[in-house]
This record gives C-alpha cells, structure tokens and sequence, in this order.
C-alpha cells in the first residue's frame, strides 16, 4: 500500500464524521443541515488530490455518509447519482481554486479572501440548485418546498466551509500551526476561553428569552483574537464560537428557524474576524518590509560614512608602509624610528578593525557603538567634506559652535546624520534663486542637551510636504529615495534625541542629542 491510501481513508473517516457531529436539525425528508462543515474538508483534499482519484473518493465519502448518517430515504440510483453530482460540485471549485492560486496561498490578503469567498458563496449555490433539483426530480422532495430547501443547503454549506475550512487549511499547514500553538500559551488560552464562555452565557442565558438580543458580544473574542494575532487567530477564534453556538442550540432545543437565522449570525461574525485578521497580517507584512527597507537604506548611509572613516586609516597605514622600506634601507641607523613607525602602524590597523567591526555590528542588530565625543568636533569632520563643495557652487557655508558639549553617541551614526541634514540644505540652497547662497549650521547647548540647527536660504517646503518630511519614501528631490531624513530621525531616536522640522519656509532643522553626564560634573 503506497504513502496515498491512507490519507484518502483518514480524509473519508473525518468526512463521516464531521457529518455525523453536525447532524442536528435536519431538514425532514432530504436530511438537509443548517451546518455543514464537511465540505470543508472535501475543498481542502480536493485541492491536493485533483482528477479523477479525488473525485472517487470524494464520491465514497458522500455515500458513506448519506447511508451511515443521513439515511436519505432513496434508491441506490438516487443516491449514487446525487452523491456523483455533489462530488462533481465540490470538485470543480476545488479546482476553481487551485487554478487561481496555484501556491495555496488564499488566506493571505484582501483579494485573495474575497475571491475564495465569491467561489465558495457561487459553488455551494449550484451545487444547492442542482442538488435539491435531483431531490425534486426523483420524488423525495415536493416542487413546493424547493426554494427552502435550496437555502437551507446554501446557507449549511456555505457556512461550513467559509467557518471552517480556514482552520482546516491552516491546522494542515506547519507555519500556521506553530502560529496557533505561539498564541495559545497557558494565560493566552485561558483568557480567550474565559471569554467565549462569557460570550455564550450572556447570548444564549440571558439573550435567548429576548431573540439573542446580545448575540453581537459574540464578535468580542473573535475581534479580540483577529487584531491581536492575526488571520490564524480569527480563524482558530471563529470555528470556536460557532461550536460554542451549535453545542448551546443543542442544550437549548432551539426551533429549525431559529438555527437557521443564528448560522446566518455566525457567517457574519467568521467573515468581520477574517477580514481584520487579513487586515492585521497585512500590516505587519507591511511594516517589516518597511523596516528591512529602513535597515538596508541606513546600512547604505552608514557605509559611506565608514568608507570616510576607513580612507584615513588605509591612507596612513600606505604611508607608514612606504617609511618602513626607507627605514629598512637605513639599517641600524634607522631602527628606533622604525619601531615608532610599525607602532602607528598597529594604531592604524586597530582603527580600520574597530571601523570594520562596527559595519558588522549594525548590519547584524543595529546596535550603537557609543563613544563619549565631542561636538565640536563632529562637526569639524562633517564640514571638511563640504567645503569643497560649497567652494564649487559658490555657496557661503558658515558653522559656528557655541561651546564644545560632551556627548554619548555613535560618531559614524552622528556623521551620517549630519552629513544628510547639510546635503540636503546644500541642495535646496543650489536651487535658490537668491543672489546669496548660504547654508547655516549652528551648535549649542543647554542644561541637559546639545542642539545643532541646519537652515538654508532655499525655498524651503510646503505645507503639505511639512508634514510629511520623516516618511519613509518622501523626497523633494527627483532622484531622491526619499529615506535620508527617515533614517536620521531613528538614529537620533536610537540616541535618545530627537530630530525636527522647526520651520518650513526658510528650513530649518534641528538636531538635539542628550548631554554626557560628564558635561554637568562640577569643573
């Protein structure tokens, strides 16, 4: 027996019992159920199975079920053509669907869930046409009642498999399942069990005198599992409550009607559940792509600064080299500066290595490699890089600094940072048609922080571009990522800082970065 079969026959023993367990209010005559999540099940097998295999035992399971079950009152031929033909049903959205995402992946967006709930809502309404069509044809069902029935077999159907299969899909996927068993720990479980219960009691104790006047308190524990946990919760949520609702119709002996308007309920709140907790997974997808793209762009602005950094380093180390081999050529003579020069040399290569390891840090965690510096001089390295530049386009570029703070920071981070606030005053200064390009940078301190403010005399921005300055993907600039400014404000976060837009038209911004302790200690 090959690794198949006894798959096709677990998958025929849940189809029976599924039927079995939700048997209960059965229509008179035709045995149709207000709730029917087999189907369920067949959607799921029937997407891995396709053709005529899948069809045969989809077929058997049917049988099965209507004689062990349902005891439909037919001749074999009825039952072996209807149980053809629902097989047929079933079969067809199956491949409906697995045509339409050939990766299995439905439950991941918006669209996705709309179009697996069109198919499902569209099938299980042919498939309850044609089924109660059969029923009527061979005499177990007066043309009368055809529209009853047909509804009540759409709306059991349909509710089973939009309730259920989910769950199914999911308990079946190793990704999901590990997602349900992270969010089902002991106080997690025991919180969301509380709840339903409460939920049920209230709906079904004191509502159900009152036509379940609280039934809506059942979305509380679905609501509550989609936006904390997402799909998978809701999804595990929703097939809770709706067995809490068919165990509390069973000990309350409630009328087929009422059933009926109660599933109805039920498919509203599974649906409410799965769109927020697409919704939830979407966002999460979103914000982590975001922030691998922050990661990615920060890691490119901290390269470039480290690339400064490391150019002085290597620079000293090839001119400390080419000494050496003069030394050399001096023999003796020359050993005791030589043994100075190999030392700087070691200096050097400690310097390039300390550079190298704080790339490797923050492409690893992102983490700071803080050092207590000063301002000052910060700044005298960032303004060495745009002299030139300012020289080139003929912008008047003055930095002037108001004492020289101790501060606890990253110096690469810092660099980028300022390096990013002064390339973006340059750029709208260059941009000024001002007869004076200027661009001010200015530092100072107070009682608990150094503050650096950068203005230009550009066009500054609008209001609308105001308030958008820090967003990820919103430059000014043509070929501008529009991630700079992004960047800068979670490094300076990451500082303990803050950086803001204090004025729009003229720019101007202002970094603050909490002072060193030691800046406050008594001189």
């Amino acid at each position: 027996m090959t690794s198949r079969y006894p798959v096709w026959l677990l998958f025929v023993f849940a189809y029976v019992f599924l039927d079995w367990a939700s048997y209960i209010h059965a229509l008179p005559g035709v045995n149709i159920t207000p709730w029917n999540p087999a189907p369920a099940a067949s959607l799921l097998f029937l997407m891995r199975v396709n053709g005529l295999r899948g069809w045969l035992v989809q077929w058997l399971a049917i049988l099965l079920a209507e004689c062990l079950v349902r005891g439909l009152p037919a001749s074999w031929l009825a039952l072996l053509v209807h149980s053809a033909v629902l097989a047929a049903g079933y079969a067809l959205v199956a491949r409906w669907l697995a045509r339409h995402f050939p990766s299995g992946r439905i439950f991941v967006s918006r669209d996705g869930l709309m179009l697996w709930g069109g198919a499902v809502i569209l099938g299980t309404l042919v498939n309850g046409v044609v089924h109660v069509g059969l029923l009527t044809f061979f005499g177990l069902l007066p043309p009368a009642g055809w529209g009853a029935a047909m509804l009540r077999f759409w709306v059991g159907d349909g509710v089973g498999i939009l309730v259920m299969m989910p769950l199914f899909w999911m308990l079946a996927d190793g990704e999901s399942r590990r997602v349900l068993v992270a969010w089902l720990g002991p106080r997690e479980a025991a919180s969301f069990a509380g709840l339903v219960a409460a939920s049920l009691l209230i709906a079904f104790g004191l509502g159900g005198e009152s036509h379940f006047i609280w039934f809506y308190l059942l979305f509380l524990p679905v609501i509550w599992a989609a936006a904390r946990h997402g799909l998978a919760a809701a999804v595990f949520a929703a097939a809770v409550v709706q067995a809490g609702v068919i165990v509390a119709v069973l000990l309350s002996g409630l009328r087929t009607v009422t059933v009926f308007e109660l599933q109805m309920l039920a498919l509203a709140l599974a649906l409410v559940g799965f769109f927020i907790g697409v919704v939830v997974d979407e966002q999460r997808r979103a914000a982590e792509d975001l922030r691998q793209t922050l990661h990615l762009a920060a890691a490119g602005e901290m390269a470039g600064a480290l690339a400064h950094e490391l150019n002085q380093p290597l620079t000293a180390l090839a001119a400390y080299g080419k000494a050496s081999q003069l030394l050399l050529a001096e023999g003796d003579a020359g050993r005791e500066r030589l043994a100075s020069t190999v030392q700087r040399m070691v200096a050097e290569a400690a310097r390039a290595a300390d550079v190298v390891r704080r790339l490797r840090e923050f492409f690893r965690s992102g983490t700071l490699s803080l050092e207590v510096v000063r301002l000052g001089v910060l700044l005298a390295e960032v303004e060495g890089r745009f002299r030139e530049q300012a020289r080139r386009d003929g912008i008047e570029f003055v930095v002037t600094l108001d004492g020289d703070p101790l501060v606890l920071a990253d110096p690469v981070q810092i660099e980028v940072v300022l390096r990013n606030l002064i390339d973006n005053a340059f750029a709208a200064a260059g941009k000024s048609a001002l007869a004076v390009r200027r661009v001010d940078v200015s530092a100072s301190a107070s009682l608990d922080s150094a503050m650096v403010t950068v203005s230009d005399s550009g066009a500054g921005v609008d209001a609308e571009q105001a308030g958008r300055v820090f967003e990820p993907f919103s430059s000014t600039k043509a070929a501008g990522m529009g991630l700079g400014l992004a960047v800068s404000r979670a490094i300076v976060e990451a500082h303990g800082g803050a950086l803001d837009l204090l004025s729009a038209r003229p720019a101007v911004f202002r970094l603050r970065l909490p002072l060193h302790e030691v800046a406050h200690a008594p001189v």
